[in-house]
């Protein structure tokens, strides 16, 4: 039997925006990877998405940012420019445990609010 799990999470862009630049960067780069700091090339809205899409990715698996560093929920971008989630260390393990074997991420913007989602599969047993 197949499950579904989903994750959703709505941001403020104007929280990145607002950051001293100093705490910005140790931020940024605690937060993200090089390649998804390299992908936003500093757009506050794209890295808002992002974040809201490694927060939606961990209420999906069930476990939360602690138990899963942020660095191993990614969010890159495919050949068609659409966000695709990759997870490392941790984040795939729980992913392992939980039958995960396909799953989705979906990013939106306003122009004060970052907004994803992230649904998955999984064997239910």
């Amino acid at each position: 039997m197949v499950g579904i799990a989903t994750g959703v999470d709505l941001l403020r862009i104007d929280r990145l925006t607002r950051l001293d630049p100093a705490i910005k960067q140790r931020f940024l780069t605690r937060v993200f990877t090089p390649g998804e700091i390299e992908e936003c090339a500093g757009k506050d809205a794209s890295l808002a998405g992002r974040f809201a899409a490694k927060e939606a990715a961990v209420k999906a698996l069930g476990c939360g940012i602690g138990k899963v560093g942020w660095r191993d929920v990614e969010i890159l971008s495919d050949e068609q420019g659409r966000p695709r989630l990759i997870l490392h260390d941790a984040a795939r393990e729980f992913a392992e445990q939980a039958g995960w074997f396909s799953w989705s991420v979906s990013i939106s913007h306003t122009a004060e609010d970052a907004l994803a989602m992230v649904s998955a599969l999984y064997d239910w047993v």
